[in-house]
């Protein structure tokens, strides 16, 4: 039997313990919060690349066909041995210059729905996605790799920013977040957590002021802020839908979606609101846009409440002073923890602007629905209707498909959405795991024509399925494998404290590692 980790049973942390709150402070200048980092190595120029090189940059890259290339996307990579010299002269007399030639600053882009099922007449649901030369991609992930490096190599992305970078997913920051709430209420502590979402972010990036960031905070000079001024400014886009266009429009702020160096872009732009955030004492986790605070608290007092109404207020001054704006309808405050404490907040909320922030019994939080004791009772409530729903319109069609083709149907439609996030499931009880099995099973059972009254086990050998509990399980230790091989973010590395025994023991050189310490267990 697994312990459930909601609230009414003990809590079951991932790892180890939450770093302690800072003290309260008060809402102060937001320029002096932002002192520029020192870093020893400026970039000041972009490497040029060799022939030989191009293969490497373009594995992995689609070979999907914008309406301006001149030539398929595929052609390009198959002629590449007769004409990677031309696209070399070309990629390095950009670089090297400091220069994009305007014609790889041209975008088609193609609205597309946020979500389906959303009214097409409002043009607010739609994300304007641009659609780049191939040509303007290779040169992009080019320079996005000698950023990223510059970056990584001075420490200078913020530790909990998940979105757009390698070895980051919304799973490890899920994880992460998950562990310090389930930590705080082994505390007898309970979490206000708040999920903040910014409008259309994307389009209103201020180009001046990125600039200035790149040069002052991440020491980005000569000929590589040269490129990256150029790459920004004098932009142009038209509207393609089904073979027609709109006249050409110029792009004066906002950078594209649909390009590789983009959302690189994006999250350096956002940097000075982890320092925000860090000043009030308070937890947080960003996911592109998608910022998450939270703080733990033995009861709500006044003093809590000013420090988050003075973190939202910070946070909004520095959003409209960098032409940002908070998404209040899609933003959402919820409070995780017993019920001996949670019962007693109805009355709590939090105002932005003139919207009002109240507790909410359950919110979805980059693709997962956490419930106010966290038991995800809504969530496998909301995958077990979407999933069922799939299976059945792949049971219509699946006396016409192959096997292999049924398979990858389940596996786009059924799986994807059982192992999503699954890692924070450990500690869930079977009695609620058993909805994900139950779909599981009936997934085999139609891929393979098996009757209900047959036995699933070896069914679900036979296909190499793990069972729920047990991909559960093995995605909790890919991750620990991950963090203890320093292929996982930092923070989950952080977690993560080896067992070093005082004295010589046969477990010495056993590569374990030492249970998060408990405290107490939460009052019910």
């Amino acid at each position: 039997m697994q312990k459930n980790h909601s609230f009414n049973q003990k809590s079951t942390p991932f790892i180890t313990t939450c770093p302690p709150l800072l003290p309260q402070q008060s809402a102060i200048p937001l320029l002096h919060l932002l002192p520029p980092p020192i870093t020893s190595q400026p970039l000041s120029q972009f490497c040029p690349v060799s022939p030989g090189e191009l293969p490497k940059i373009m594995t992995g890259m689609k070979t999907s066909t914008c309406v301006l290339d001149p030539i398929p996307s595929h052609l390009i990579k198959d002629s590449l041995p007769a004409i990677s010299t031309l696209i070399t002269e070309i990629i390095n007399s950009s670089l090297t210059s400091g220069s994009v030639p305007r014609s790889l600053k041209l975008a088609a882009v193609t609205p597309i729905l946020k979500k389906p099922g959303l009214n097409p007449d409002i043009m607010s649901n739609f994300r304007p996605i641009s659609n780049l030369p191939f040509l303007s991609k290779i040169l992009e992930r080019i320079v996005a790799t000698q950023l990223k490096t510059h970056l990584c190599s001075n420490e200078l992305f913020e530790p909990f920013q998940s979105g757009f970078r390698s070895q980051h997913s919304t799973e490890t920051a899920l994880l992460k977040v998950t562990n310090d709430i389930l930590l705080s209420a082994d505390s007898g502590h309970l979490t206000i957590l708040i999920l903040l979402d910014l409008t259309a972010a994307f389009d209103t990036i201020n180009h001046t002021i990125l600039l200035s960031r790149l040069e002052s905070s991440l020491s980005i000079t000569g000929t590589a802020l040269s490129w990256l001024k150029s790459y920004l400014t004098d932009r142009q886009q038209f509207i393609h839908i089904n073979n027609c266009t709109s006249s050409t429009a110029p792009l004066s702020q906002g950078i594209p979606q649909g390009s590789v160096l983009g959302p690189l872009l994006f999250i350096l732009y956002l940097l000075p609101i982890g320092n925000i955030i860090r000043h009030h004492g308070l937890h947080f986790h960003c996911y592109a846009d998608d910022v998450q605070l939270y703080i733990s608290t033995k009861s709500i007092t006044p003093a809590t409440h000013s420090t988050l109404s003075n973190c939202l207020t910070d946070i909004k001054s520095w959003m409209h002073s960098n032409f940002l704006k908070l998404n209040c309808d899609k933003s959402d405050l919820i409070i995780i923890g017993p019920k001996s404490l949670t019962k007693t907040t109805d009355s709590f909320h939090l105002t932005i602007d003139s919207s009002t922030l109240s507790p909410s019994p359950h919110s979805r939080n980059l693709g997962v629905i956490f419930d106010n004791n966290l038991s995800f009772e809504h969530h496998i409530n909301q995958i077990t209707r979407t999933a069922f729903f799939h299976l059945k319109n792949i049971a219509r069609l699946r006396p016409s498909l192959s096997f292999s083709a049924a398979e990858t149907l389940i596996d786009a439609f059924i799986t994807s959405r059982i192992d999503y996030c699954n890692s924070i499931l450990y500690g869930t009880p079977s009695k609620t795991l058993n909805k994900l099995q139950y779909i599981q099973n009936s997934a085999a059972r139609m891929l393979t024509h098996t009757r209900t009254r047959d036995h699933i086990t070896p069914v679900l050998q036979n296909l190499h399925c793990l069972p729920v509990p047990q991909r559960i399980h093995f995605k909790i230790l890919l991750l620990t494998h991950k963090a203890l091989h320093n292929q996982a973010p930092s923070y989950l590395i952080d977690l993560l404290h080896r067992h070093n025994p005082s004295r010589s023991l046969r477990s010495s050189e056993a590569n374990l590692l030492t249970p998060p310490p408990r405290t107490t267990e939460p009052s019910l």
